[in-house]
């Protein structure tokens, strides 16, 4: 089993055994990495649905890469200004050309502005007509499809359980196994948390722990810029007593076992056992993982670029990932919501604390993942994108989801916020939808963030709609949208 050390958390399913947080992490290094790896590789690729082969961004994408924005980014404070609107409403901070003709970002984010004409602004992203002003259910519904029926009165959601829908990117490595020896999914620098709901949408839910994510949380609380430095790449390595020889003479002992064992062969031989054994043991015996997590072999002023902390140099490991073979990453924020500092939840202090902490990390680390990517070719068949569960209320100082705001701080609003998507044949330097004057709602091509969700299944040359059977084998689609097919060039 591999553990890596991470956020103190709780196994919110059994509260009262208090574990640690290696024992939170076991849920995915069990899966990923234990002697029961070989059943995460002996799955099905689901058929292409005839309907879409041939359609715009259909399986364009190798891989994809979520720059996941929790705590809900204002995107009038970032991508959308409004600098004719009433005082109250339009940004504080100065508009800013970007390097595509009539978008304008704000001053915060000048990397980003001139790195626009690689990827695709959406200004119309929208809950509507039902808003989820809560951030773990919204949280829910963009990292799995599907909204839940158990919230409790204080808005706060049920703990993760086996029967939760699954994570987007369970769903892709079941249904599209990796050939390579890499890990296929990747979650870092830390869970997806809102108070004491940890993980919620973060996981395989039904699909079973074997398509649980790597969960890569280094030790290190949110205000720890230095934590992805001290990721123990030891900890990927096979023990000093068990060499790779050893290991491949375990496999042909099992050769030769079931060699003696003709009955139970006939009985298996259509689920290619030994394909999936042996491509389980070649990631053990690879190095290929834990050469991908030395960060340390990168370049000091690629590292420089990306941003020295938490968020930048996870934003390039992801690059490194990827790179190496992963299909999915999910780079989480690193500050969890509902709190203070560089979180994403403004509802007091955002003129400070975004312009000296949250919006300068997002505008290095990803500016820098998009050049990057572009640079070394990787951008035509990875999909990056950058997305929080909402925005924030057009106008300041008022309450919109029953939350205490300043007079300088901006409540939840998921009717209408921007968000940032590239790569895997996405238009680049292109903007869609627009919301109207005050950035209250979408006024041209809506999009819902369940689309959102069909568009990543679709550059993965999965059908969105495809069925996958939950915990009581009932059938469910994987989403129940359609890709937005004007986003692909």
């Amino acid at each position: 089993m591999i553990r890596l050390p991470g956020e103190i958390a709780k196994d919110l399913c059994d509260p009262h055994l208090k574990p640690g947080r290696r024992d939170f992490l076991r849920v995915g290094g069990a899966g990923m990495l234990g002697m029961t790896l070989n059943n995460i590789l002996a799955v099905r690729q689901a058929s292409a649905s005839s309907g879409l082969v041939g359609r715009p961004g259909w399986d364009r994408a190798k891989s994809v890469i979520m720059v996941y924005l929790q705590g809900g980014p204002s995107h009038i404070d970032l991508f959308d200004p409004k600098p004719d609107a009433p005082t109250n409403v339009r940004s504080i901070f100065k508009p800013l050309d970007t390097s595509v003709d009539g978008l304008q970002y704000t001053e915060l984010i000048p990397r980003l502005a001139k790195s626009a004409d690689k990827f695709t602004t959406v200004r119309s992203m929208s809950y509507t007509p039902n808003g989820l002003f809560n951030h773990t259910a919204a949280i829910y519904q963009i990292m799995t499809g599907y909204t839940t029926d158990k919230v409790s009165p204080s808005g706060q959601l049920e703990p993760p359980t086996p029967k939760d829908f699954p994570n987007f990117g369970s769903n892709i490595v079941k249904m599209k196994p990796t050939d390579e020896p890499m890990l296929p999914f990747v979650v870092m620098p830390r869970p997806i948390q809102e108070s004491n709901v940890v993980n919620k949408g973060g996981t395989a839910g039904f699909l079973g722990k074997a398509y649980d994510p790597y969960y890569l949380f280094p030790d290190g609380d949110d205000m720890d810029m230095g934590k992805m430095d001290r990721i123990r790449i030891d900890d990927l390595q096979l023990r000093p007593d068990v060499f790779s020889l050893r290991l491949q003479r375990r496999a042909r002992l099992r050769d030769a076992l079931s060699s003696q064992m003709p009955t139970i062969e006939k009985a298996v031989e259509s689920y290619n056992l030994d394909e999936y054994y042996d491509k389980a043991l070649s990631l053990i015996v690879s190095g290929r993982a834990r050469e991908a997590f030395n960060l340390e072999a990168e370049d000091d002023k690629l590292r420089e670029r990306y941003g020295r902390n938490t968020f930048g140099q996870s934003c390039l490991l992801a690059r490194r990932l990827v790179e190496a073979g992963t299909k999915v990453v999910e780079v989480i924020w690193p500050k969890v919501a509902n709190s203070s500092d560089h979180s994403w939840d403004h509802h007091s202090g955002l003129p400070k604390r975004m312009k000296e902490q949250s919006a300068p990390m997002l505008d290095q680390g990803l500016s820098a993942l998009f050049d990057d990517l572009d640079d070394r070719g990787l951008l035509d068949e990875t999909l990056v994108v950058a997305i929080g569960e909402f925005g924030r209320s057009p106008e300041m100082g008022v309450s919109t989801s029953g939350n205490n705001n300043s007079a300088d701080g901006r409540d939840h609003w998921p009717y209408c916020y921007t968000s940032l998507i590239g790569g895997a044949g996405i238009k680049r330097g292109h903007v869609h939808g627009k919301s109207d004057k005050t950035g209250s709602a979408p006024v041209e091509d809506p999009v819902h963030p369940t689309e959102i969700l069909a568009t990543i299944y679709h550059a993965m040359g999965i059908d969105p709609q495809s069925i996958v059977y939950n915990h009581l084998n009932q059938p469910r689609e994987l989403v129940k949208a359609e890709a937005v097919e004007k986003l692909f060039g």
